[in-house]
């Protein structure tokens, strides 16, 4: 989910003490990891482990969408495999609608009074249950079911769930969708089984609002029903466009599969039934679409929308030796033009492209953009980004490039956000900069990262980024903790091991855990590996601790030869490797780096001997400011 540019604010609280030697700077143990390795799930190298598992899934749905009530009718059937080695007397369903529930928890501002998700349907392998306190059966707490079922389902066997249900959709002002009476996402819509990993066991935790979410991976088969005339975007492959598009749309669509560029596919004349899609019976359109091995299907409809398609670049995605490509489609309502909507397209397309050639190809037939209720914000599911509210062309790209960064974290990196929402949200910061850096050159969105957790790290209260995603105080803690900080140490990290090392943890990070259930410590270890090297006390003092940088040159004096005496203080709690700029006379300059282990030992000051280029007459730490440095004036010699 993209958050919006607001000046961070000050926070308050104290900060943690210096740690005098190695053995404190060890990321903190987490039992249940250390049981996973023992048990062969996982391993310290960042890869999963000879005996990883996870659990799958088969979701056949439909669901009526009704206007006229502003009503989902959904039901369906759900095949769910136990490939963990444990026997499951119950299952946990997420119910996200009841978010919207009369007297529900939440962590931020909703609609309320909606009456939540009415379940009227639960079977377990054709046995009826009933919502009871006891005994197989199901109970609902929050948004959370337990489903106890009639037998505990033994490993490796399988049971079917069928459902039935209805609920409100929620209107503008509801987190990550609803609908504005012009426009309908339809996000959470369906009971969907929670996360049963190796690590945790059952992760399910309610819908609060703030935190998102968990998610295991699946197979989705779905219909949904929506007046004709009304178009539909959707999670997965559309299977029927016969019978729900008009020719004309099927024509321009394969046109702009042919490579023809940005094309209209449907257009201001070229809107509703008979000319966008077909008339439909009773007035009605069944839009069938099929998914492999997602997290989720999220889907939108209107009757305004206009619709813009292109093809992407994404590389050899088959390993066939030759390039692939996906589709770019953006659906939008024609008073939108006034924001940059009409560009979209190219921004999505640029986007997919930028992040095909730096991470690893776009594996999905589209990706597509949807106008949607302004409280969408800019929200990411797979295949799909709804954005809602009015934009400039750079914040409508800027929106646009992070939620489809998010279609690599963690829509294939499949990260616990609710636990670690910085595992995903701020991979999605980072990568975004350089979409943006790349189609703006003036922007430096990489330095825009760091000035607004800088404006954080002034103060104390900053909150660690190791924090569940429903326990921060305010949203700009949350912003502060999930984005723009790991935004900024991911560009830290880049800095200290440099493109080829740094890229290479990443691509090896992704390789192993894709549609998989990475936790912090498998990426801090698949980094390691592509470092060489133990980071521990990176990890430690940026992910678990709030302890500020400052780094200052303390005195340069002459030295023997061309050499200078450079004496360094280590101010902050934080430590770093010191990268040093030596400027001598005209252009002539010298780089070093100071390593970080005299830091580590618990010294505050070192001096340090390095040769001076001619003409030698100024020092700088940190020259080209990727550190988040609190205290720019005292890393120069001599002092401005």
């Amino acid at each position: 989910m993209a958050l919006s540019r607001t000046l961070v604010l000050a926070l308050a609280g104290g900060l943690a003490v210096l740690p005098g030697d190695r053995a404190a700077w060890r990321v903190p143990a987490w039992a249940a990891f250390d049981s996973a390795v023992v048990n062969g799930t996982r391993t310290r190298t960042g890869v999963p482990g000879p005996r990883y598992w996870q659990q799958r899934a088969e979701y056949r749905l439909r669901a009526e969408l009704v206007p006229l009530s502003k009503r989902l009718l959904g039901s369906g059937t759900v095949t769910y495999h136990n490939d963990s080695p444990d026997a499951l007397p119950s299952l946990f369903i997420h119910l996200y609608p009841n978010l919207y529930a009369p007297g529900a928890k939440t962590t931020t501002r909703v609609p309320s009074q909606l009456g939540g998700m009415v379940v009227t349907k639960v079977v377990a392998d054709g046995r009826a249950l009933d919502s009871v306190a006891a005994g197989p059966g199901w109970t609902v707490s929050g948004t959370v079911m337990e489903l106890r079922l009639p037998a505990p389902l033994a490993p490796g066997a399988s049971t079917t769930l069928e459902f039935a249900w209805n609920y409100r959709i929620p209107p503008d002002g509801a987190p990550r969708g609803g609908q504005d009476t012009e426009v309908y996402t339809l996000s959470y819509w369906y009971p969907q089984v929670a996360v049963y990993d190796d690590v945790n066991g059952w992760q399910a935790d309610p819908y609060l609002g703030n935190g998102e979410f968990y998610m295991g991976y699946a197979d989705y088969d779905v219909t949904f029903t929506v007046p004709a005339g009304w178009l539909v975007a959707s999670t997965g492959t559309l299977r029927n466009p016969d019978e729900v598009l008009a020719p004309r749309v099927r024509e321009r669509l394969a046109e702009a599969e042919r490579g023809a560029g940005i094309v209209a596919v449907v257009d201001d004349s070229g809107r509703g039934a008979g000319r966008a899609t077909a008339a439909g019976t009773d007035g009605k359109l069944a839009w069938h679409f099929t998914a492999t091995n997602v997290r989720d299907v999220t889907w939108g409809a209107s009757a305004l929308w206009l619709w813009d398609a292109t093809m992407a670049a994404v590389g050899d995605r088959d390993g066939d030796g030759h390039p692939d490509s996906t589709r770019v489609d953006v659906l939008y309502r024609p008073d939108r033009r006034r924001s940059a909507w009409g560009d979209d397209a190219k921004y999505a397309r640029h986007a997919v492209e930028t992040f095909s050639r730096l991470l690893w190809s776009y594996p999905w037939p589209h990706m597509t953009v949807i106008d949607g209720p302004a409280s969408c914000g800019g929200m990411e599911y797979p295949m799909l980004t709804c954005i809602g509210g009015p934009w400039t062309q750079r914040t409508l790209y800027e929106t646009t490039a992070h939620e489809i960064a998010h279609m690599w974290f963690p829509m294939q990196v499949g990260s616990d956000e609710k636990r670690f929402a910085w595992q995903d949200e701020g991979m999605a910061q980072f990568f975004q900069s350089f979409a943006i850096d790349d189609y703006f050159p003036a922007a430096d969105d990489f330095a825009e990262n760091r000035r607004l957790y800088r404006e954080a790290a002034q103060y104390a209260g900053e909150p660690e980024m190791m924090r569940h995603a429903d326990r921060y105080g305010n949203e700009v803690q949350y912003g502060v903790a999930s984005y723009y900080k790991p935004a900024t140490v991911l560009g830290m990290l880049r800095a200290m091991l440099g493109d080829s090392a740094f890229f290479r943890g990443i691509r090896a990070y992704g390789a192993a855990w894709r549609y998989r259930h990475p936790t912090p410590l498998d990426f801090f270890n698949a980094m390691d590996q592509a470092a060489g090297r133990d980071l521990d006390w990176f990890w430690r003092e940026w992910f678990y601790e709030t302890w500020r940088l400052d780094q200052a040159i303390v005195e340069v004096r002459p030295a023997d030869g061309d050499s200078v005496d450079v004496t360094l203080e280590n101010r902050g709690r934080a430590v770093m490797p010191v990268p040093l700029l030596l400027q001598g006379a005209d252009t002539l300059a010298r780089r070093d780096t100071v390593p970080v282990d005299a830091w580590l030992e618990g010294q505050k000051k070192v001096t340090v001997r390095l040769a001076a280029p001619r003409g030698f007459r100024r020092a700088e730490i940190d020259p080209d400011r990727l550190y988040p440095d609190t205290d720019r004036g005292n890393q120069v010699w001599p002092r401005p």
